[in-house]
């Protein structure tokens, strides 16, 4: 299983709420974890079928911004 790091402004829990549907669905639940007490807001991904432009598409669509690090 691979693991994708991403900087992101996902930084509250009210903003994992928000990103939770669209994370899940690309993802799937247990596959990703938001640490929002890290300064970058990492969103960690583990997953050997999804993409970096996916990953980044759904949270854009949730309203959220995601960079790879």
């Amino acid at each position: 299983m691979s693991t994708i790091q991403f900087k992101t402004n996902i930084n509250c829990g009210g903003c994992i709420a928000r990103a939770t549907p669209a994370l899940n669905e690309v993802v799937g639940n247990g596959h990703w974890q938001v640490d929002t007490q890290n300064p970058g807001k990492v969103l960690t991904v583990n997953s050997d079928t999804v993409d970096e432009s996916q990953i980044r598409t759904a949270l854009n669509k949730a309203g959220f911004k995601a960079e790879r690090i």
